[in-house]
């Protein structure tokens, strides 16, 4: 198992060639408080830099946008109810799709831990 990290302040947990998706605790803290979260159906499918969801918070609506290719196999209906668990725990309980990942080569653009870290400074 392995996590990657996007520019978009998105997380990977990687299983095979199945992955678990979420927002970052940094863009969960950007965000600020989250009241909404517009997701997909498991069965669509999507592309690398398309638009996956939509995050909403008092602050603004953030975009998600797809690491990798691949197919959505899941998503965390608890998301409808409690919008604000993203905010709780964005890096666990709060994950928003399960995917299939179509091309894990794609996987390499994306960045480990220490790289994030960077990122944010």
């Amino acid at each position: 198992m392995a996590t990657y990290y996007s520019d978009e302040h998105e997380w990977l947990t990687v299983e095979g060639d199945t992955a678990t998706l979420g927002i970052t605790k940094h863009a969960a803290e950007q965000l600020g408080d989250v009241v909404f979260v517009e997701q997909q159906e498991a069965g669509d499918e999507f592309e690398k830099g398309g638009e996956i969801g939509v995050i909403e918070s008092v602050k603004a609506a953030s975009e998600l946008y797809a690491p990798v290719d691949g197919e959505i196999v899941e998503v965390n209906e608890a998301l409808v109810d409690n919008p604000g668990s993203l905010n709780d725990d964005p890096e666990g309980e709060a994950w928003i799709y399960k995917i299939k990942i179509a091309d894990a080569s794609q996987l390499e653009d994306l960045m480990d831990l220490d790289g994030y870290k960077a990122l944010i400074g």
